[in-house]
């Protein structure tokens, strides 16, 4: 896309945004006040609902002596609290901090200590994860209002808040926690701006009468911005799902009224396991009109099983914790029948370079860079990190490995997963795509390992 293009089309899409993630429930509650917003087991909230909880639990935290710039650690599964205590910390000018309780003991505290929370909030009564958490860290027991039974951890009184940008749009919003390649936890922080960006280009084929299942966790970025804000930016309604169970998306297509499912490959295989166990002739297809998948390779074998088992295409996508995550998707009125994840979402600029630097030629692969409104402002407490990734000019380098057709972007692989055998490149998912078109192979993956070389290698 023409740099001058993008830069044109990101500003339109940026004059057009709310201030803060909270506030994309506000209109709804003025307009459709009794349009459900969340539904979780048999509890649903309007949006008028919540926008009350949401108003309430911004009390809450002040009472718990949550200052704008503080940030304020979750530990939780998908659940109606969870929503609640993100868009109140947003309302504060606090960041939150998301983590999935099945995290190790080790993973968490290195999160809290890391991110430097003021206090750490558990969902006990939706995850015994999260409760035992709470228990290992002496946490109080309250039931407040709205919100149920909450853990609350001890109130930490060395931290030291973060400025407050005067322009909202550019104050952290999420400060979500991704360990990468190296196994130590990096926060990557979004803006007000860097999630409404993403989550209205994804949005765009959304509105109130859909109703997405949200069983990606909200402690990771496709849960958080992907399903959760662009579905209520639209006034739509989310079905919040605590653990996957294949059965019970079964049934909540027949039964629930679900339009729309975003899940990973993994998703749609497990789907497809249950379906045979449990001798199903021919999934429910319910009132279902999208179905999307992202966050890791898809298998072409697997994308046409579910393609055939729906009657509808199974949008493929790419994304990146660091852009929050959107850069690219198939587009609706083009479905693709290979894997590709589609041509660029508005607003953003893409190119490849070689690694070490350099343009590509045409067709070529290389290492994919990409610049928008989408990007992060950067790791928390790691400018070097920071510095590493985002170029002088705003480039932030995806560490993936790329190419074009057109204007038709493929994933290829990781840079730090490629493998050179013999001078060749190998790409990892090439090869587990061919493995897993054997139908004794159910999932496979590639991993490199070095090797001392023979004589005449």
């Amino acid at each position: 896309m023409n740099g001058t293009t993008a830069s044109q089309e990101a500003e339109k899409i940026v004059a057009e945004l709310p201030e803060r993630i909270s506030d994309v429930i506000k209109p709804f509650a003025c307009h459709s006040p009794d349009h459900p917003a969340l539904a979780q087991g048999d509890v649903t909230w309007s949006y008028s609902e919540l926008a009350a909880v949401v108003a309430d639990t911004t009390l809450i935290l002040k009472h718990y002596d949550i200052r704008p710039g503080d940030r304020v650690m979750i530990i939780s599964e998908n659940s109606l609290a969870l929503v609640a205590l993100i868009l109140a910390i947003a309302e504060l000018d606090a960041w939150s901090v998301v983590a999935n309780p099945r995290l190790s003991a080790r993973e968490i505290d290195l999160i809290r200590e890391h991110s430097g929370a003021r206090r750490v909030f558990y969902t006990i009564k939706v995850s015994d994860a999260a409760r035992q958490h709470a228990e290992r860290q002496e946490a109080d027991i309250a039931v407040l209002r709205g919100l149920g039974t909450l853990g609350v951890g001890p109130l930490n009184r060395d931290t030291v808040p973060e400025p407050v940008e005067v322009d909202r749009s550019r104050q952290i919003a999420a400060l979500i926690y991704t360990s990468g390649t190296t196994g130590n936890p990096k926060g990557v922080m979004l803006t007000h701006r860097n999630l409404l960006f993403s989550a209205r280009v994804t949005s765009a084929l959304r509105d109130p009468t859909d109703k997405a299942y949200c069983v990606l966790p909200i402690s990771h970025i496709v849960g958080y911005s992907a399903i959760l804000i662009a579905s209520l930016m639209v006034g739509a309604t989310v079905q919040l799902v605590p653990h996957y169970d294949p059965a019970a998306l079964v049934s909540a297509i027949a039964n629930d009224g679900i339009t729309l499912i975003f899940g990973v490959p993994a998703t749609y295989q497990r789907l497809l396991e249950y379906k045979a166990v449990a001798g199903i002739e021919k999934l429910p297809r319910g009132k279902l009109r999208r179905l999307a998948v992202a966050g890791a390779p898809l298998d072409v074998a697997l994308k046409s099983r579910i393609e055939a088992e729906f009657g509808m295409p199974l949008g493929n996508g790419y994304g990146i914790t660091e852009c929050a995550p959107a850069i690219a998707g198939a587009r609706t009125e083009a479905p693709r029948s290979d894997d590709a994840v589609g041509s660029l979402i508005s607003g953003i600029d893409a190119r490849l370079v070689k690694p070490g630097g350099g343009a590509v030629a045409p067709g070529e692969i290389g290492e994919l860079h990409v610049r928008g409104p989408n990007v992060m402002r950067g790791y928390y407490r790691n400018p070097e990190a920071t510095a590493a990734a985002i170029d002088a000019d705003g480039w932030f380098n995806t560490g993936d490995l790329a190419r074009f057709e057109g204007d038709i972007l493929y994933i290829v692989g990781r840079t730090k997963e490629l493998i050179i055998r013999s001078g060749f490149n190998v790409y990892p998912p090439e090869v587990e795509a061919v493995l897993n078109e054997h139908p004794a192979v159910v999932q496979s993956a590639v991993i490199g390992r070095n090797r001392p070389l023979r004589s005449g290698q």
